[in-house]
């Protein structure tokens, strides 16, 4: 088959449909496999939230369902989510959790590939990107608020390169109105705050340098009109600021800046361990990224360097940051697939008050993607038979990795508290056992270091274990059986051990 036989079928739209399809049919499959949103111990807190978000129709300020953090002041930042997978567990139970955590990871994957496919004006260069992008990070977490934060990020990046690229400022007018969608999802919203302020800061540093006559040749000259984009980032910042908490979670992102104990002893907020092939691939976008900078630097129709000071700041600042947090692998694997994807964008002529670039294969309809969708849907509701999708599936899965029956143990032979437990179960407790508030559980920004420490040092059974004052006062203490304290209690003389199973152990006080 010749060179032109193959362009000639991979331009066949029905090809690129069930290629697009294909793709997002293994990424739910990849998802439903995982089990992540069960398994995941952080999912429980938050569906317990958004329980109690739709039951007094307000949003908490203090750390509600815990008895040692009650009276600490908390803002739920990510509210929006945990309304929407609560409703998810009211409408379909376990199953709703899934269903609403392989939505969302679809959701990401679709993002980029369209921001991808939008730079890149080709099929194809976007749907290798997006299954390269996706194996970098996307299987490396749960399908948490912060999903939400990676989608409108691209969405957000996507917009500022094309308006830059164009010279259509208007563009960027939908920018407040995804903000405040943002802002009421996921505190990263800071991270897309960020980039617009960035986008905003070096167009005006060039045109004030310009204006200073200090204007080097090889930096590409902005094209958007300085007074709009400040506008427009204003808007932004103000939309933040629409919600029920107001400019509040501003002092949480300041309270988080100055945490310690979270970053050291978190897995998925430590530096790269280059122990999984996700490393490798962010390390091999990330140089992808830089590269695509320089090389689109040598501009064709430009005898002259053109360097795009905003992108290559972007990587430097996106590199810093994601490489000190595996969790934050994204934040480069976006800017840096972005960047390659430019690469391969036609021309534009921006003399055209309507300029578009001239892309080789036209975007796909909206029906088309209503199709993609539907055989997405079906395709995985099939498959999904073979993954053991299912309530009886799911609750496999939870009972092997918390403590159902111990607690079903409790609610037989009720035990007075107040309750003691490990922190990976605590969101898990306060969701399957409401009527013993928790120790503690897994909103960091709630219990801050000091109070982490003091757990952290008693279950790995410290010294400090002995004056605990939270272990001391509890009447009924629930572990995970391998943990330090947990093997350490069966011989402390102020416990008893009531239940043992090959995962939980539960202790009452004598």
């Amino acid at each position: 088959m010749s060179v032109a036989e193959i362009r000639a079928l991979l331009r066949i739209r029905l090809l690129q449909l069930a290629a697009l399809a294909g793709l997002l049919v293994a990424i739910g499959v990849m998802a439903l496999r995982l089990k992540y949103f069960v398994i995941d111990s952080d999912i429980w807190w938050h569906l317990k939230v958004g329980d109690w978000i739709v039951e007094h129709l307000a949003v908490p300020h203090t750390g509600i369902l815990s008895r040692t953090a009650a009276n600490r002041p908390w803002v739920a930042y990510s509210w929006g989510y945990e309304v929407l997978l609560s409703r998810a567990y009211a409408w379909l139970g376990l199953v709703g959790i899934g269903v609403f955590g392989t939505l969302l990871t679809l959701a990401v994957a679709y993002a980029i590939f369209w921001m991808l496919r939008r730079l890149s004006g080709q099929f194809w260069a976007a749907w290798v990107g997006t299954g390269l992008v996706c194996l970098s990070f996307l299987f490396n977490g749960t399908p948490r608020p912060f999903f939400f934060s990676i989608a409108l990020f691209a969405v957000t990046l996507t917009l500022l390169l094309e308006a830059s690229r164009s010279g259509r400022v208007q563009m960027l007018y939908w920018l407040p109105l995804i903000f405040f969608v943002w802002a009421n999802l996921h505190i990263q919203f800071i991270y897309g705050l960020f980039l617009v302020g960035l986008f905003i800061g070096v167009n005006l540093f060039q045109r004030v340098a310009s204006t200073m006559g200090i204007t080097p040749g090889f930096l590409l000259s902005p094209t958007l009109p300085a007074g709009n984009l400040v506008a427009v980032g204003a808007g932004c910042f103000l939309a933040t600021l629409i919600g029920p908490y107001f400019y509040h979670p501003y002092l949480v992102v300041l309270e988080y800046s100055k945490a310690k104990f979270s970053y050291n002893v978190i897995i998925e907020l430590q530096p790269l361990s280059f122990r999984g092939y996700s490393h490798f691939i962010e390390l091999l976008l990330t140089a992808a990224g830089f590269f695509a900078v320089g090389w689109q630097a040598r501009s064709k129709q430009e005898k002259q360097p053109q360097l795009d000071l905003f992108k290559l700041a972007l990587l430097t600042a996106a590199t810093l940051v994601a490489y000190r947090t595996m969790r934050d692998a994204w934040f480069i694997c976006l800017p840096a697939a972005a960047f390659v994807a430019d690469l391969f964008a036609p021309p534009i002529e921006r003399d055209s008050p309507h300029a578009q670039p001239q892309r080789e294969w036209f975007e796909e309809t909206w029906l088309e993607k209503a199709g993609v969708a539907a055989v997405v849907v079906v395709v995985l509701a099939i498959l999904s038979k073979g993954t053991d999708f299912n309530q009886r599936g799911l609750d496999r899965a939870i009972s092997a990795g918390y403590p159902v029956n111990a607690i079903n143990f409790l609610r037989r032979n009720s035990v007075r508290g107040p309750l003691y437990n490990n922190l990976n179960w605590g969101g898990f407790l306060m969701w399957y056992m409401p009527d013993y508030p928790v120790a503690v559980d897994g909103r960091n920004d709630l219990y801050g270091d000091e109070l982490d420490q003091i757990f952290y040092d008693s279950q790995s059974a410290e010294k400090g274990y002995l004056t605990d004052p939270y272990l001391n006062e509890a009447g009924v203490v629930v572990l995970d059986a391998s943990m330090p304290l947990a093997k350490i209690l069966t011989a402390d003389p102020r416990f008893q051990l009531i239940y043992q199973d090959a995962l939980a152990v539960v202790f009452a006080k004598k």
